[in-house]
């Protein structure tokens, strides 16, 4: 029988942050799945068979931006999620934080804080 291996779906529209942090996290021990905008992370979660046990969501992307995807998550999970984010204002922390996200991490960023 076979460990569990978790899953963290990546949602970044920057394919370069999606490949990096994806082979690190792969690297650790996870299975790593990804999507480019919001929509699409959206529509992936909705179809796994096997829900993600994080999901590291950037707020800056296009079809829907991650405080859309954020609040669509709340509505029926309260799976982990870790806003990763070029946006780094005090306001757009505390507005992550308080609509559910569980950490909020500013690029650039070091793959050990992650």
């Amino acid at each position: 029988m076979t460990a569990h291996r978790p899953l963290i779906l990546i949602a970044d529209d920057e394919s370069k942050i999606r490949r990096l942090v994806g082979a690190s996290l792969e690297m650790a021990g996870f299975d790593v799945c990804t999507a480019a905008d919001g929509r699409e992370a959206l529509e992936l979660f909705e179809r796994l068979p096997e829900k993600p046990d994080l999901i590291v969501l950037d707020l800056m992307m296009p079809a829907m931006d991650g405080l859309e995807v954020l609040g669509k998550l709340r509505e029926e999970s309260a799976v982990p999620v870790i806003m990763l984010t070029a946006k780094s204002e005090v306001f757009d922390r505390i507005q992550g934080l308080e609509m559910g996200a569980d950490d909020y991490i500013v690029k650039p960023f070091e793959m050990k804080e992650l």
